[in-house]
């Protein structure tokens, strides 16, 4: 059966056209329940002459107002032309020896084919996250090109299989069911358990029965049931099926099992891949928990602000890093540094360095005695790491706040006095964790109500211009901003050095920064 031009349009008609034309669609309600059921997929009516008399939404978008050309291959497969690519199509005999033509598959049948339509699914594939996402792009995938339903399968607990199914591309579902013992679904089984070769198998009518009712009656209209294994992956442990209902002649032909198997293979590496991501990513919080620096706790007669903003990475944590420690006969001990490098082996440092200090402080808390020690405990640990960093004590009294300070070749900490005035603290030491005979001094000063001591690394002084790189922000401009922070609370100065720093930055990269600031709240009554 081939085609006659229509006699008058030469573009696809629409509803309306054939209303008034004396070829209009018959009413009989027998005609209209059988052309219905295809009315998601791009649908083409020829009426007894051969001529095209009317198309669906669907068939107007995919062939853009232009005259496709159909041509019978069967009693009910053919294909459709339109600007040279052809689309293959099931044909449908309705009543009075009209026809219906439903496109089988939205990819040309002389394009590309089985590696055109991989290499499209291979970014929608790969540009899922999760599990569940993951799933439901295989499902959508392909009922789009595969079939007409689709279900995917993975193991879950209890017993149990989780789906999701996808029907004319846009309908979604999504649940659990029970597992089907093998010995009622062999085919099924054999499925879930193959490691060999992919190879898409037909699922007996009797075996989709012991399947629970909502897939088994969704499964159950389609001629053609064939499932495929998402393969095995080890190290990963995703296991699972695709199960593919197809009511019309497969979209790629003879070609149409490779197809499957090979969508098969690359949606079984991107479970495989979510999987293991998710795995990843679940150790890279629990590390982040561990390693990065607490809020600091409330201690009497002093007020800690932070602002701690890694470089960014793998790990929301950085070489920079702070702590503060009560003390139980009162006030507290603080430290802040800088280890070498970045990323997940400096991040690592840190929480040794902040874990050494943490055990040191309960039997010792002379400040030089504690840089010396931990100095050893790094030089012995054999990382070829060392640090800065400033710690220190603070204590409040009668006349204000007490502080004692250490330094380990750590930059100058710097007090914002509440009545004017910036004060540099200038402390000897070496770094930490380069030489056994490292030297450390220590000294006291004294903050009155409304003082602030300001500790931060060098992420604020090496902050690059956004648009002059070899720029610092520098020493003396941290220092003149510190001037116009007289009276201002210790959060605000952080508020303001933060804003300062970030708006020299721009959209630029930034090393590790942490800033402690240390602020006496009141005197001792």
């Amino acid at each position: 059966m081939v085609s006659r031009p229509a006699p008058a349009s030469t573009s696809l008609p629409s509803e309306s056209s054939t209303a008034t034309s004396e070829g209009a669609l018959p009413e009989s309600g027998r005609f209209w329940r059988e052309l219905l059921e295809d009315v998601r997929d791009a649908v083409l009516v020829q009426d007894v002459g051969g001529a095209l008399r009317w198309s669906n939404p669907a068939a107007r978008e995919l062939f853009g107002g232009g005259r496709p050309i159909l041509t019978a291959e069967g009693p009910d497969v053919g294909h459709v032309e339109h600007t040279g690519r052809r689309f293959p199509a099931r044909i449908r005999t309705l009543p009075g020896g009209w026809h219906a033509w439903t496109v089988t598959s939205a990819v040309a049948a002389d394009g590309p084919r089985v590696d055109g339509f991989l290499a499209a699914s291979a970014p929608r594939l790969a540009s899922a996250r999760g599990r569940h996402g993951t799933a439901k792009v295989i499902a959508e995938v392909a009922a789009a090109e595969l079939a007409d339903c689709v279900f995917v399968l993975l193991p879950t607990t209890r017993g149990r299989w989780e789906w999701w199914s996808c029907d004319h591309r846009t309908n979604h579902g999504h649940g659990r069911i029970r597992r089907v013992p093998a010995q009622l679904a062999p085919v099924l089984a054999g499925t879930f358990a193959s490691t060999e070769e992919l190879e898409a198998k037909a699922v007996p009518e009797e075996e989709i029965a012991t399947l629970p009712a909502i897939v088994a009656e969704r499964l159950a209209v389609h001629p053609s049931v064939t499932v495929v294994s998402l393969g095995f992956d080890g190290g990963a442990g995703v296991t699972g099926a695709v199960v593919l209902g197809r009511r019309g002649a497969p979209a790629f032909g003879e070609d149409h099992p490779r197809a499957v198997t090979e969508f098969a293979r690359a949606a079984g590496t991107a479970l495989a891949n979510a999987h293991r991501y998710a795995r990843q990513e679940e150790a890279t919080r629990g590390l982040e928990t561990t390693l990065r620096p607490t809020p600091p706790p409330d201690v009497h007669g002093v007020k800690f602000d932070v602002w701690y903003e890694p470089s960014g990475g793998l790990l929301d944590v950085g070489g920079d890093f702070y702590d503060v420690l009560p003390r139980e006969g009162g006030g507290a001990m603080f430290v802040l540094g800088d280890v070498c490098g970045k990323g997940a082996e400096a991040a690592a440092l840190t929480g040794r360095v902040r874990q050494t200090l943490a055990a040191l402080d309960l039997v010792e808390h002379d400040n030089t005695t504690l840089l010396s020690l931990l100095n050893s405990l790094l030089i012995t640990g054999g990382s070829g790491r060392f640090a800065t960093l400033v710690l220190g004590s603070v204590l409040a009294n009668e006349d204000g706040l007490g502080v004692t300070l250490a330094s380990g070749g750590h930059p100058a900490p710097l007090v914002v006095r509440r009545r004017g005035g910036v004060d540099e603290i200038t402390l000897p030491g070496t770094l930490v964790g380069i030489s056994p005979q490292a030297r450390f001094a220590e000294t006291a000063i004294r903050l009155g109500e409304g003082d602030v001591c300001l500790l931060y690394t060098d992420g604020i002084t090496e902050a690059r211009h956004h648009e002059r790189p070899s720029d610092l922000f520098g020493d003396e401009r941290l220092r003149e901003l510190l001037v116009g922070c007289q009276g201002m609370s210790g959060r605000e100065v952080v508020a303001r050095v933060r804003s300062a720093v970030r708006e020299w930055l721009g959209s630029g990269t930034h090393d590790d920064i942490a800033v402690l600031a240390i602020e006496a709240s009141r005197p001792v009554q």
